[in-house]
């Protein structure tokens, strides 16, 4: 075989693989969003449910690894006021659940950093929730 066949079997292969699978090929850690469930919860001991979603087909993502977690009440001008949070096992593939204790009411902000497969950037996220009575 000679090199300029082998040039376009490979770039063949390649162009396929792009057309299979184009949302891989082509996505940006922009394309990604983590999303509130529901962005009320009563104060105290809560769980909160955080999807992940591929904006461009509104696909939800599963396979993420969440590395870094904050609860803070920066939104209501508190941010040296910490919670605990801490991951719980799952009800659904794409959703995060997480376990907080809201201390008071108002507003929190939950910080994640995540890294979705086949994406080389992390995706960086605050959500934010309100604790009422």
């Amino acid at each position: 075989m000679n090199g300029y066949f082998l040039q376009r079997v490979a770039r063949t292969l390649l162009v396929t693989q792009i057309l299979a699978n184009p949302t891989t090929a082509l996505a940006d850690i922009r394309d990604y969003e983590f999303k509130l469930v529901r962005d009320q919860v009563k104060k105290g001991q809560s769980v909160v449910d955080v999807r992940l979603v591929h904006k461009p087909d509104d696909r939800v993502v599963s396979d993420a690894v969440i590395f870094a977690l904050r609860l803070d009440m920066a939104p209501d001008d508190m941010e040296q006021m910490t919670s605990a949070i801490e991951p719980v096992k799952s009800p659904e593939p794409g959703v995060y659940r997480f376990k907080v204790d809201l201390t008071d009411e108002g507003r929190w902000r939950i910080s994640l950093a995540a890294k979705v497969q086949g994406e080389p950037e992390t995706l960086q996220s605050r959500l934010i929730l309100r604790a009422t009575p």
